[in-house]
Parts: structure tokens; sequence; C-alpha cells
């Protein structure tokens, strides 16, 4: 090593190699950060405080400021691209003749060499100049597709934003795919600001291109599902005039069937007026199992357990066995079981139906009776639209039935035939978790009791609503209405899961598990032959994960087919801890009873996903 004349460094030798060892201690030593002192924002001019927090938003400057590492590499970094977000920024709300100036301890950030970063930065000063807010001049996107509506904030006197400029264009090409021209693009544009005046002429031509058809549909991928049922399922027009939402739609019923883990539709131009579309799909592993578990001190433990099977005969069938026990160790109540199968085949009688068949098994021990039953059904759902859905089946089913209500235990034998159908308007922002919007349910079972001369038909109607308030959508107010009836036999002669009680976590918190019932003629106490449930909730998010909930319910069983108010009510109340998780809140409700008498005392209940 040759180190010049003599064997001592000098003092300005010893500082520089002091600075060296400092930068690779640093560099050894990660969590050891040179200090930045303070990023000090400054405005030249009128400068709103609208304009003043978007800015500081997108500076990431601003971001590193709250950080307790700052590495001088990270700091010059973060500078030299703030000049670009910025100015993109300021372009966005209108001002176009701006002057930003970004100094690192006196230095302007922009003229510091990318290979010569201080060793330490103390002190920024960040000086935004927006200069005059434009407006618009001539504002003209064209031509346009019969149809497009107008653009907000795009029109000759407006203030001159960009995001106005590019939502119009997307607005316009949109417009044009709308009608067929799938390769809708901006052939040319002119934009001039005239900065004297502060006026920004716009002008940007569209070249519509061509209406297309769809020409073939394209897997592209393998998977084993066949390529006939992919095409069948996506349900693409062949043959019809271009729409992109038949191409989104085609897109969201490959993801819904369950047996993709990906989704992938690409347009392309074929001969003459064609447009193929590809499809692109990952398969998702055939296989899945999962189980639950839910507690109330009074009903006790609820465990369900599935095992499912996708793609069972190569056509994005499901196959799923559920298996589930209730009321293990619950207070005066005994053990339920059921096992049950469905099997369901997607896009059977055009892409939006569902066929479906089912069979179950189960044993019910409770205090009015005791259930064995074995059923099996089918039926077919619509999808009207992405909200809106229809299901009708037929059942059949055998019980075997012993009446504990009555003397000697009687036993029964019931076999009956039904119509279940149902409409189903769901309109929540999230199935697990909702937070606006409103969930609506409508269903009626026309029956026949094939061993006997009874006949009738069960109603149910479930209406839930949700409305966020505060910042952040912080406080949830749900409210949610259950209504149901049997007409036709009498309470004695339906069959049992055709009755109505009140009372647990799917009905009133706070009172007994199916502790109310209904007082006939004759002096019997048995299941209703009318129902109906009130429900609301306060939800307060506390933290992200955590939050709180205040909720009141109310029940109804009457002896009647519909409400007259010849029956009973009860009511419960109380709080709970929400904690989100990936597959939807853990719920933790305690509660207790406010009217009725059929029951006291504080009831607890814990299980995933909120209470409605």
């Amino acid at each position: 090593m040759r180190h010049g004349k003599g064997t001592c460094m000098g003092l300005r030798g010893w500082r520089r190699a002091g600075k060296a060892c400092g930068v690779m201690v640093l560099a050894m030593c990660p969590g050891i950060a040179p200090a930045l002192d303070s990023i000090n924002f400054q405005y030249v001019g009128d400068v709103s405080e609208e304009l003043r927090d978007i800015l500081r938003a997108v500076s990431t400057l601003s971001e590193i400021e709250s950080r307790e590492e700052q590495p001088p590499q990270d700091v010059m970094a973060a500078a030299q691209g703030d000049y670009t977000r910025l100015v993109e920024a300021l372009y966005a709300q209108g001002y176009y003749g701006p002057n930003v100036r970004i100094r690192i301890d006196g230095r302007e950030a922009a003229t510091i060499p990318p290979f010569e970063t201080p060793d330490r930065i103390s002190h920024i000063d960040v000086i935004v100049e927006p200069g005059k807010r434009f407006v618009f001049g001539d504002a003209v996107v064209a031509p346009v597709a019969p149809g497009t509506p107008e653009t907000e904030q795009f029109d000759s006197g407006e203030r001159a934003r960009a995001s106005a400029v590019r939502n119009r264009t997307q607005d316009v090409i949109t417009g044009w795919r709308q009608v067929g021209n799938a390769t809708a693009r901006v052939q040319d544009q002119s934009i001039t600001a005239r900065h004297e005046a502060g006026i920004l002429d716009v002008i940007v031509r569209i070249d519509p291109g061509r209406q297309y058809r769809f020409g073939e549909v394209i897997v592209t991928s393998d998977s084993a599902v066949k390529d006939a049922r992919i095409r069948q399922i996506a349900g693409i027009p062949r043959g019809g005039v271009f729409d992109p939402d038949e191409v989104d739609k085609g897109a969201e019923r490959l993801r819904t069937v369950g047996t993709f883990r990906s989704v992938t539709l690409e347009e392309r131009p074929g001969p003459g007026n064609e447009l193929d579309i590809l499809i692109d799909v990952t398969d998702r592993k055939p296989r899945r199992f999962g189980f639950g578990a839910e507690l109330s001190s009074n009903e006790g433990l609820k465990l369900t357990s599935f095992w499912l099977h996708r793609n069972i005969f190569g056509g994005a069938e499901r196959f799923r066995i559920d298996g589930e026990v209730r009321q293990l160790a619950g207070q005066d109540v005994k053990p339920d079981y059921e096992i049950s199968a469905r099997f369901e085949k997607p896009a059977v009688y055009g892409p939006d139906t569902l066929f479906f068949a089912t069979a179950s098994v189960s044993y019910e021990d409770e205090p009015d009776y005791i259930s064995r039953q074995a059923g099996f059904g089918i039926g077919v759902s619509q999808e009207f639209s992405d909200t809106l859905t229809g299901e009708i089946g037929l059942t059949l089913s055998r019980s075997e039935i012993t009446d504990l209500y009555l003397p000697g235990e009687p036993e029964r034998t019931l076999d009956v035939l039904a119509l279940p159908v149902s409409l189903t308007w769901d309109k929540r922002d999230d199935q697990l978790d909702a937070r606006n919007g409103f969930f609506l349910r409508s269903a009626v079972e026309p029956f026949t009791i094939l061993s006997g001369d009874d006949a009738g038909a069960k109603y149910d109607f479930d209406a839930r609503y949700y409305k966020a308030f505060m910042e952040d959508d912080a406080v949830v107010a749900a409210a949610r209405l259950q209504l149901g009836g049997l007409f036709g036999p009498e309470a004695a002669d339906a069959p049992p899961d055709y009755l109505y009680y009140s009372g647990g976590g799917g009905t009133v918190r706070g009172q007994p598990f199916e502790s109310l019932n209904a007082l006939y003629s004759d002096g019997t106490r048995l299941g209703g032959r009318s129902f109906v449930g009130l429900s609301g909730e306060v939800r307060v998010d506390v933290t992200g994960k955590l939050g709180i909930v205040a909720f009141a319910d109310a029940g109804y069983i009457g002896p009647e087919s519909f409400y007259d108010g010849s029956g009973d009510w009860h009511s419960g109340a109380g709080i709970g801890a929400r904690y989100k998780t990936p597959v939807g809140p853990i719920r933790f409700d305690i509660a207790g009873p406010v009217s009725g008498d059929t029951g006291d005392g504080v009831q607890l209940y814990i299980g995933i996903g909120q209470a409605f």
C-alpha cells in the first residue's frame, strides 16, 4: 500500500478515514441509521389545505419522516423521486406551471450525483410553488359512440384536472367497446397550456376501429376440466356482437364455480370482424376439508366438519359431505346429529344455472320430540343478476317421530313430498362482515304428507340492513327482521322441523335455546305455527382487528299461521367483541334476558362470523 510522503496522516486524513469507517459501520449495522432532524414543507402563494394534504399524501419524504430509521440512501431516493410525484399531483389538480424545489441540507436534491450521497442528512426543505390554476378551454375527446354518458368535471371552464382528461378518454373508449368496437384506441392528442391565460386546451382523437362479433372461444391452458365445459360455463355468446360486459361476466362465472385458482380472458382479433376469446385458467387442488366450532353456555358445543371434492367428473362439479353434532354438553338438551351430502353441476341449462342434488340423515332429540329422518332432493338455481338468485327444488323425506309431549310417547311415520322455492337478493358489500347494503330472502315450501291426508305450506322471510357511519366506516348499525309461518296441518300433525321455536344464538341471544313455544287451545305447549324475530346491533371498530358490539333481540312464537298477537314474546340483550380473521370475525357475545319468563342468568356465545 502506498501512503505517499511520510508514514503519518494529517488531521484531514484522519477525518476522512473516520468518516469512511463510520459509513462502513452503518453499512454493516442496519439497525444504526443517521438521524434526520426535520423535513419542512413550504408553499409559495395561496395554497389550500386540501392541496397541501394531497401533496403530503403523495410525498415519500413525508412518509419517511415518521420512520425510526432513515438511511441516507433511502432519503436521497425519496427526495429525487418526489419531484415527479409532486408535479404529477399538481397536474392532476389543474396546476400546469409548478415549481418544485427539494433541498437537502441546502443543496438541490436533483443536482446531487447518485454516487455522492451524503453520509448524514439533517434537514430537508420541500418548497412548492403551484402557480396558476388552469381551466379547460377546448375540451374535446371525439368521436363519441351513441349512448356514451358525459364525464364529470370535463368541460370548458372546469378546473383542468389531468384526471378528468384520463377519465373522459377512458369513458369514450369504453363507450365504443360497449357497442362492439373492441379495439377502440387513442389515435392522437393535442394538449396545449396557455400559461398567461391559465387555459388548457385538450383535443383527443379516438380511432373507434371496427365493430366485432364474438369468434372462437379457445382454452389455452392445461386444466383437468374439459375444454367444452370451460366454454359452457363461461357462456360467451358465439356470433353475438362483442360486449365487454359479457367477457367480464364469463370470467366471473368461471371464478364462481370454485374450481379455478385464477382465471384470465384475453381478446384477440381474428379473421374479418371476429374477435376470439382466449381463456387461461389454473386449477385449485381437487380436494379440501375443514371444520368449525361454536360454543354456547346453554346450547353447549356445536362441531361441524366437511370434505369437498372439486371437478369430480371433469366438468367443474362439486361434491361435498358435511357432518354436524349439536348441543354437546348443553344444559337440559341432548345431542343432535346430522350428515348430509350435496352435488352441484354448473351451467346445465345455461351459463347462469346450477343443478344440485342433496341427501341427508339426521337424529334430533328435543324436549318435545325425537326425530330420525332421511331425505333426498334435487333442484336448480338461476342467477338472474349479480345480486339476484332464484332456486326451486323437489324433496322427499321420511321421518320416524316420537312425540315426547304426549302421554305414552306415541310414534308416527311421516313421508313428506315438498317443493321448496326461494328468491335471494343480496346487496351486501361483504358476505362475511357486511358494513353497507342489504340482504333479502323469501322462501315458500308447499308440501303434502304422503302417509296421511294433510297438505300445506311453510313460508319464511329474512331481511337484513347494514349502514356504516363515521370516519373509515368505524361504526356499523345492523338490523334484522325474520318472519315465518306454517299453514295447513295442525301443529300436532305437522312435521316437527316445520314448527318454530325462539331462543338461542340464531334468534334471541340471552334466552335459552328454543325455550319459547306456543300454547294451543287444548292446553298443549308445542312448537309454534308462526314466528317473528327482531334483532339490532351497533358494531364499533376499536382497532384494525378488534371491535365491540351492543345488541338486542326479540322473538315471538304463536299458534296461528300469520301473526295476530295471540302468542308470546321474549327478548334479550348484551354486549360482545369481534376479532377479524381472514375467514370472518371471531364472535364473543354475552347476553341476558330482558323480557319473558323463559330464562334467567347470563348466556355466552362463541363462534365465527357475525350473528347476522
